[in-house]
């Protein structure tokens, strides 16, 4: 019984704006995730007609070193989906503080991602992002679907190195680079 009074007398999390219908577990869940930073990175990829699509992704990660596979996830709705769904191959972008305008650009309204100069076609007739920290070419092994996204497992097949550069993180719905390292 003392668990039910501790749960009454806990301090409410508000509920999503504009949302009364939104669990709380829900707010907690995208709150405590603002405050998760996050490496960006962006992938590209062709549409069947070949029209470039790409997102930015906050969600890359090793999978493995041998074979090389890397994952990101992404919502099925998204715009770049069909893309991702249909596709071989995509290319993988790792950005650095330099590219705060390129990972806002490819986050932006989608008939403007590949508006520019910013890009140019690459392995596979891919589009190759330029001046990022590395690029790396994938083959798609696996599309787990998982309620309304999907987690994408890419093989590496190659890449390339940009010139190094400081971190950029997503943070509190923000792209922001990491200040001097505190004092231990």
């Amino acid at each position: 019984m003392s668990d039910m009074n501790d749960i009454r007398d806990a301090p409410t999390v508000p509920r999503l704006e504009g949302d009364p219908n939104a669990p709380l577990d829900l707010a907690a869940f995208k709150q405590a995730f603002r405050r998760h930073a996050a490496g960006v990175a962006c992938v590209t990829a062709r549409q069947a007609d070949g029209t470039p699509v790409g997102f930015t992704a906050t969600s890359l990660a090793s999978l493995s070193s041998v074979p090389p596979l890397a994952t990101f996830n992404m919502a099925r709705t998204a715009s770049s989906w069909s893309a991702i769904a249909e596709t071989e191959r995509v290319i993988i972008h790792t950005l650095g503080a330099r590219n705060r305008s390129l990972a806002e650009r490819m986050s932006g309204p989608n008939a403007l991602r590949f508006i520019g100069e910013h890009w140019h076609e690459g392995p596979h007739g891919l589009p190759v992002l330029n001046d990022v920290t590395s690029w790396m070419v994938g083959h798609i092994v696996e599309r787990v679907t998982v309620h309304n996204g999907a987690v994408i497992v890419v093989q590496i097949e190659e890449g390339g190195l940009g010139y190094e550069d400081e971190a950029l993180l997503y943070h509190e719905r923000m792209y922001r680079v990491p200040g001097p390292e505190a004092a231990l």
